[in-house]
């Protein structure tokens, strides 16, 4: 019985490596697919000639950079700091949050508001990484027959529509087969790129830092150009720290350091010497890597594997914009859950017929990998420096490792990622604006939202009035309206009065016999804790039917709130509360243009254009839609 359990728990904890090297892995395991070519790309506005010491510096250079972002930034160092277990960008814009209120309360806005900048990043990463992907794989049939090269496009964009169609349904089950797909993927890469090694065994000489150096210090304007295309060798590295709180740190360190960085080492050694061997081969070193006889089997799994890469940065980008909403930086949006046993598996329909379009509008307008991988390596080199700012602030906060040690990784690293967005900017004009631009757009929109926000809470304090005050009174035998028989529920966001029971008691004189009035409050954390997610107050009358109950989510949690009121007692609610046959009331507010100086008049029309894609609260809260009633009012922006 006793050897039986270690043999279970590995048994166990080799599913969560295969399960992560099916979601974490599937775009940094793609990148090889691409890299090399784009370096060397003839028709690039800063060519790099092809020579033995520019192949020998850049497949060095490549080797390096993985090393330096992805396993020391990222697994070595960024894993090492979670929320409540969970990683990325928003898991550390959360932690900086938690100083907004000290006295260096600036550092941690601005930083904050970077971190934001760099998850309004990752959404253009969303939108280029299935096309770009998907284009780089089907690409492949060129080597088979060049005629095939029409078709491409077409084909690209019929595999992307069905990607996306199929969101609504879950990765619950198709989830399961991609781990050994990616499996696959990663041996099939090595093999070929092990095979492509002993075509010119001098590519070993590339291990050497010394070759990297050497690059950059001897051809320095070449390979600072170079940078821009290197960079999409670390594409997906954001993934492996954003999905930490699905499979943990360990089992994606392990998936990384024994399967992912060797096959794809081995790939892009392979590569390198194909083309020491022939340079003609730079036209796509990666599939004339294999034999001819296995390119239409590797174009398959090629296609597979982008999919696969494809489907996990699409739903990063469901979990990021529903942590904005929670977080306050969007308005409420339609969030399906797709499965009843996995945690953070969500479908968001206006996120993900947005990013159709935006997909598919880059897949004709660029119509090759190698034009979109100038867009592609300004959104990468982004998000990892500003998510490399963030997690030193957060480590120099809480960690008790001495500044002077902390800075002796920071500088080094964050000069290879200024190094990165320099020669980045260098493709401004030819497509790496596009993520900037999607970026900017994104993060005003996101700012606009939280700021327009805050005045609408503001104003409606101020229309509520105090809670206490509004119970206080109708204790006041003279003020106090008829009592109806019946539960009544209010949801609320603070400690004023809700517009709707106002109304009803003001208007129609009556109030039910139960009243409960439910603050929603969205913690800064993924997930609340059972025991917290329910605490009763009488407000100092405990005989009068009225309780307020605030109800506390995390922002990667569903908010359910009738699920969340079954957990009180008769004790808290003052009498048994009929949940089966209560009526919830919600207060619809109508946003107007107002004259004050607020905000700038385009950004008050941006605000109240971005309200109106607002979820409807019934279906967001779980709300039974029948015994839902709505009283409106408005407020002035």
């Amino acid at each position: 019985m006793t050897s039986s359990r270690p043999a279970s728990r590995d048994v166990l904890r080799l599913a969560v490596v295969v399960g992560a090297l099916g979601v974490v892995f599937g775009d940094i395991g793609t990148s090889p697919i691409y890299t090399i070519q784009t370096v060397f790309n003839p028709d690039d506005p800063h060519p790099v000639p092809v020579t033995d010491a520019h192949v020998l510096g850049v497949v060095s250079l490549i080797l390096w950079s993985i090393t330096l972002i992805v396993t020391i930034t990222y697994v070595m160092l960024a894993m090492r700091v979670d929320h409540d277990g969970e990683g990325g960008i928003m898991a550390l814009i959360s932690l900086v949050r938690r100083w907004l209120g000290d006295g260096r309360r600036g550092a941690a806005v601005v930083l904050a508001g970077l971190g934001l900048f760099g998850a309004s990043l990752f959404l253009g990463d969303s939108m280029i990484t299935p096309a770009i992907s998907v284009l780089s794989a089907v690409e492949g049939v060129k080597t088979i027959e060049p005629g095939f090269e029409p078709w491409i496009v077409p084909v690209t964009a019929a595999i992307i529509v069905l990607l996306f169609s199929v969101q609504r349904h879950g990765t619950a089950v198709v989830g399961r087969f991609f781990g050994p797909v990616m499996i696959a993927w990663f041996a099939a890469i090595g093999a070929c790129g092990a095979w492509g090694i002993t075509k010119d065994v001098d590519i070993l000489k590339a291990v050497s830092p010394v070759y990297a150096i050497d690059f950059l210090a001897g051809s320095f304007h070449y390979a600072f150009f170079a940078l821009a295309a290197i960079v999409l060798a670390v594409t997906g590295a954001e993934a492996l720290y954003a999905d930490m709180g699905h499979f943990g740190r360990r089992p994606i360190a392990t998936g990384w350091l024994f399967l992912v960085f060797p096959a794809c080492a081995l790939s892009y050694l392979g590569q390198g010497a194909l083309i020491l061997e022939d340079p003609d081969n730079i036209s796509a070193p990666f599939f004339l890597l294999a034999p001819e006889w296995a390119r239409i089997p590797l174009i398959v799994l090629a296609t597979a594997a982008t999919v696969i890469a494809s489907q996990a940065v699409i739903t990063g980008a469901f979990s990021v914009t529903s942590q904005a909403a929670q977080l306050g930086y969007l308005p409420r949006l339609r969030i399906l859950h797709t499965s009843s046993s996995a945690r953070g598996q969500i479908y968001v329909p206006g996120i993900n017929w947005l990013l159709l379009i935006s997909v598919l509008t880059l897949v004709f307008a660029f119509r090759t990998s190698a034009a979109l991988a100038y867009a592609f390596g300004m959104a990468v080199t982004g998000t990892i420096t500003i998510t490399t700012i963030l997690f030193f602030y957060v480590a120099h906060r809480t960690w008790s490792t001495p500044t002077w040690v902390l800075a002796l990784a920071a500088v080094p690293l964050l000069a290879v990622d200024a190094l990165f967005i320099g020669a980045n900017l260098t493709k401004l004009v030819h497509g790496a604006w596009l993520p900037l631009a999607i970026a900017v757009t994104a993060f005003t929109v996101m700012t606009t939202w939280q700021r327009g926000r805050s005045l609408v809470t503001s104003r409606r304090e101020q229309m509520e009035g105090p809670l206490q005050d509004f119970v206080d009174d109708l204790d006041d035998e003279a003020k106090a309206p008829a009592v109806v028989p019946g539960t009544a529920i209010f949801l609320n966001r603070g400690t004023t009065t809700p517009l709707a029971l106002r109304a009803n008691v003001e208007r129609n004189h009556v109030r039910h016999e139960h009243v409960v009035i439910a603050t929603i409050e969205i913690e800064p954390v993924p997930r609340v804790d059972p025991a917290d997610r329910v605490q009763a107050d009488s407000l100092g009358h405990e005989q009068d039917g009225i309780t307020r109950v605030i109800v506390r989510f995390g922002y990667a949690e569903h908010a359910d709130v009738p699920a969340a009121l079954a957990l009180l007692s008769p004790e808290q609610t003052e009498g048994p509360v009929d949940l089966e046959d209560a009526t919830y009331f919600l207060s619809r507010i109508e946003l107007r243009v107002g004259s004050d100086e607020t905000m700038a008049t385009w950004r008050k029309r941006l605000f109240i254009a971005t309200s109106h894609v607002t979820a409807d609260a019934a279906d967001h809260f779980s709300l039974p839609r029948d015994r839902v009633v709505v009283l409106g009012s408005h407020v002035d922006v």
